[in-house]
């Protein structure tokens, strides 16, 4: 970009992300063109771009619709349109202005109606721009009999172009209707969506695959070996003592069968507490990670944090209900740390899961479901007692089932039944050891199948709801465009009343708008960024000279801060530098010849932020444009270079007479 001494920069920044607080692009279809698509469909395109405050991208569009073959007094009034809008007269381009008086031309050949009546009226301002104010009268009754939605968009995109008396006579209508609509449609109340991200899809985290494969491959084999065993021993019992043989034999399977029940529950109960206490260890592992540069744990911790604290049950303070839930917190923090570490994303897309995981924590502990693990693996007391006195029975008739077949045997026999004790008690511990596994993994598996299915449901409800009620919430980007519209009239109208002026006292004027740190902002994919804080200046070119005022606006709440004005003479005005910075946007230096240079950010970098089938150049040109940044350059430039002479260059009485070509 050329700047005020024709020269261009191009620097490299590092400061492009400093009071940006959040930043999202939607994912909207909203100006997306197919490449097959018809004139007509471009057309459509076309104008929802210049509804949306993109003039640029308008033209392009509405012009290649009528290249195409797609032409009446419709898409002609749009295109005009798109022409002037966000322009001055003298910002058109010598070919701009051939091809405006060719169209007027051809106005007489499209068929009767509002829309023709409408373009007549576009052109017929253009014509009465350089003649005197009495000669206007005409058109502004063609212009006020237009029905009222024709009439208002033509003095929104010809705000700039128009000047004088002729916007004298229409500036109470339409700072009235500035004051009606700048708050409309719940704006206060839909505004945040704007800038709130779209959520990340819901997930959770699969159930481990079961091991339990390999150790129903060992069972057999380890079982028939304790059976053998088992079956020697008590053969050789009931050879020796029958009677003796029965009564143990029977304890030791009643005892075997109680020890079996309760036993592979506390040995389940006793997996999932070690896998608590595994899961615990890497959640810890995980938060000292986090600590040695993991930015997006890091974030999801202090959200936890955020929403843990806000969502408290009753009875419990903040902080006291954050040390209540340490340990649960951090589980949850571990588990959306790996689920979405690797999809590139900020916290804010994550948000919503992780404030409903808090109002679930809360909800469960107020109906008493939210238990440590530590808890709930505890057997209860009866059981425990069964257990101990079962594994008790079947070692006391084990003993005495192996004394009852030694009592009697030899050397020979007695060494058998030695090595037959030794097998079963080896093979009966591993058979047990795999029958539990076993066991123990089906189980595991089946439950936390069961609760992977009751989390991941949960969350596609929470995430259902959450992104339908952002999409009724979100404000299109019409709405954006009509409350900033509204807000740019009303703040021009302040400046003239404090300045007591009117728009025949004004030559011309410009705004531009830039993000007022710290900020939010958005857009859909296609369109300009939209900034939750901005920065307002307004230049109002007078006889006199220049007078500069600026104002810090909130747009959530459509609230300005305190302004700020200055007076300049034209020639107090000595240069205007544009400095492009590829990693931080663009500066605009305005040097007076008697003050320091002053820089104002009009953009910040946004290249991170481009969506792939999107293009950078055509991007910026989209948000200078939106910024007001090309006709506020272009005036004041031309202030810098002519100093007053610039004053006659452009006086309206000078403006060259636009009429249709024959």
């Amino acid at each position: 970009m050329n700047d005020g001494t024709g020269g261009t920069h191009n620097t490299a920044a590092y400061d492009s992300n400093v009071g940006i607080q959040a930043e999202t692009v939607h994912n909207s279809n909203v100006y997306f063109v197919h490449p097959d698509a018809s004139p007509r469909e471009k057309y459509r395109v076309g104008v929802r771009y210049l509804e949306d405050g993109v003039p640029s991208r308008a033209r392009d569009m509405i012009s290649d619709a009528i290249a195409h073959g797609y032409d009446n007094a419709e898409v002609r009034f749009h295109w005009a349109l798109a022409m002037l809008s966000g322009r001055a007269y003298r910002d058109l381009s010598t070919e701009e202005l051939q091809r405006l008086r060719h169209a007027y031309g051809l106005v007489r050949n499209y068929a009767e109606g509002e829309w023709k009546d409408a373009l007549r009226v576009v052109f017929e301002l253009l014509a009465v721009l350089s003649t005197a104010d009495s000669e206007t009268g005409r058109v502004l009754e063609r212009l006020r009999a237009l029905p009222p939605r024709r009439r208002d968009v033509i003095l929104h995109h010809l705000d700039l172009v128009l000047t004088g008396g002729l916007k004298d006579s229409l500036w109470a209508e339409n700072r009235e209707q500035a004051e009606i609509a700048h708050l409309g449609n719940d704006r206060v109340q839909r505004v945040w969506a704007y800038f709130e991200p779209d959520p990340i899809g819901p997930r959770a985290l699969a159930p481990l695959p079961s091991t339990a494969a390999d150790a129903r491959a060992a069972l057999p084999g380890r079982a028939g070996l304790f059976t053998l065993a088992t079956a020697f021993l008590g053969v050789l019992a009931l050879a020796a003592n029958p009677v003796a043989a029965v009564f143990e034999l029977a304890i030791a399977l009643g005892a075997g069968l109680t020890v079996a029940h309760y036993g592979r529950r506390r040995w389940y109960q006793e997996r999932q507490l070690k896998a608590a206490e595994d899961r615990e260890s890497q959640m810890r592992q995980t938060g000292d990670s986090a600590s040695d540069g993991d930015g997006f744990t890091n974030r999801v911790r202090h959200s936890f944090d955020h929403y843990f604290s806000v969502r408290v049950p009753h009875g419990f303070a903040p902080q006291e209900w954050l040390s209540h839930t340490d340990h649960v917190r951090g589980e949850l923090v571990t588990e959306i740390a790996l689920l979405y570490r690797e999809s590139r994303i900020g916290v804010a897309r994550v948000n919503w899961l992780i404030r409903h995981l808090a109002e679930d924590t809360r909800d469960r502990h107020n109906n008493g479901t939210l238990l440590d693990p530590r808890h709930q693996s505890q057997m209860p007391a009866a059981a425990r007692t069964l257990y101990a006195i079962g594994r008790l029975a079947f070692v006391l008739s084990a003993m005495g089932l192996v004394g009852t077949a030694a009592a009697d045997a030899g050397a020979p026999l007695a060494l058998l039944t030695v090595l037959a004790l030794a097998g079963a008690v080896w093979s009966g511990r591993t058979a047990a050891s795999s029958w539990l596994e076993a066991w123990s993994e089906d189980q595991r598996l089946a439950t936390e199948n069961q609760e992977y299915q009751e989390r991941l449901i949960a969350r596609q409800v929470a995430y259902r709801n959450w992104k339908s009620f952002l999409d009724a919430a979100r404000p299109s980007e019409l709405e954006m465009e009509t409350w900033l519209t509204c807000d740019k009239t009303l703040f021009v109208h302040e400046a003239l009343r404090h300045y007591q002026l009117t728009w025949r006292d004004l030559i011309t004027h410009t705004i531009l708008m830039t993000p007022a740190r710290p900020y939010k902002r958005g857009r859909v994919k296609g369109g300009p960024w939209r900034y939750s804080r901005y920065n307002f200046r307004l230049f109002l070119i007078t006889q006199d000279g220049v007078r500069e005022i600026s104002t810090e606006f909130d747009f959530t709440d459509g609230k300005r801060g305190n302004g700020q004005r200055s007076n300049y003479r034209f020639d107090a005005l000595s240069s205007v530098q544009v400095t492009e910075r590829t990693q931080a946007g663009y500066d605009l230096e305005l040097v007076l010849t008697n003050g320091p240079a002053r820089n104002i950010r009009v953009k910040d970098a946004d290249s991170h932020q481009l969506a792939p089938d999107e293009n950078a150049q055509e991007i910026d040109e989209i948000n200078l444009n939106a910024a007001g940044f090309i006709h506020t350059f272009r005036l004041l430039e031309g202030i810098a270079a002519d100093g007053k002479g610039w004053i006659e260059r452009n006086n309206p009485a000078n403006l060259p007479t636009f009429r249709a070509d024959d």
